[in-house]
């Protein structure tokens, strides 16, 4: 139902995103893991250009993220083609986010339970500080989502996300326009 309820919002971005993104596409296609580690490709909308430099490498994020990109990314509306990751069954509306998949060599035990849950379009990390966190900080709240996941917590972070995409609040990382990169627990 919230896939229909808006499927008009979704046709309205995939057109402005497609002439704001100069030919890159609409949509952001990746591998993620879920589930016990399970690989699934996630989709988003996708707010960056895939501009190139002379070398034929893509440009910085902060480069290539366009300016409707920005306003996209700062209502979290990147996130709603996720509902169809959450209609496959592949994600949860609430869960830790799915990363990367190049990083699951890079946990440690504990923190491959995050694994243990569906991933979610919004989660405990996500309401309590978002890009705005390390990556220990992250992957903590992670893990206390894991052993505490209940119907009424899933109701606060539903609340919590709901103001925090209203205030825009912790979009970007404290040094690039979106999250460095994980590499490890060194």
């Amino acid at each position: 139902m919230g896939l229909l309820a808006v499927s008009w919002l979704i046709l309205l971005l995939s057109v402005i995103l497609h002439f704001a993104n100069k030919g890159a596409g609409v949509f952001f296609l990746q591998d993620r893991p879920g589930r016990h580690g399970k690989i699934f490709k996630i989709v988003k909308f996708k707010t960056m250009t895939d501009e190139r430099d002379a070398q034929g490498r893509l440009l910085p994020d902060g480069q290539r993220l366009t300016q409707v990109g920005r306003i996209v990314r700062s209502l979290s509306l990147d996130e709603l083609p996720q509902l169809l990751n959450v209609l496959k069954g592949d994600m949860s509306l609430i869960g830790p986010r799915p990363l990367l998949v190049e990083y699951l060599p890079l946990y440690s035990e504990r923190q491959s339970h995050r694994h243990d849950v569906r991933p979610g379009i919004t989660g405990w990390a996500q309401c309590h500080g978002r890009n705005a966190i390390s990556w220990q900080e992250k992957f903590e709240l992670d893990l206390w989502y894991v052993g505490h996941c209940s119907f009424s917590v899933d109701v606060k972070i539903v609340w919590l996300t709901l103001l925090k995409v209203l205030r825009r609040a912790d979009i970007h990382s404290r040094s690039s326009a979106t999250m460095e990169p994980f590499d490890g627990n060194n």
